[in-house]
């Protein structure tokens, strides 16, 4: 029997509206799923589409160190590790 990869997870409370609790619960059970999961899935569907201008956008306003240029072989080194760029 193959081992499933076990994935890192972190445990969030969070507090719904209740019509937006209800409609969401409608919906995930007209998927065929429960409320958790149905909320994990657009969850992660929505970090999925997040695209790198989005993100190098919310790095510069937050992390003003990230305004520092690389070099050359720093980018590519970087694009490498992180599998982006023409190393996807």
């Amino acid at each position: 029997m193959a081992r499933v990869a076990k994935i890192n997870t972190r445990r969030k409370l969070i507090d719904i509206p209740e019509d937006v609790f209800q409609t969401l619960n409608l919906k995930a059970t007209a998927m065929g799923t429960n409320l958790k999961k149905f909320i994990e899935d657009l969850l992660i569907r929505e970090s999925e589409d997040m695209d790198d201008a989005e993100l190098y956008k919310y790095l510069v306003a937050t992390r003003p160190e990230g305004k520092v240029m690389l070099s050359d072989s720093e980018q590519e080194e970087f694009e490498r590790e992180m599998c982006i760029g023409k190393y996807r």
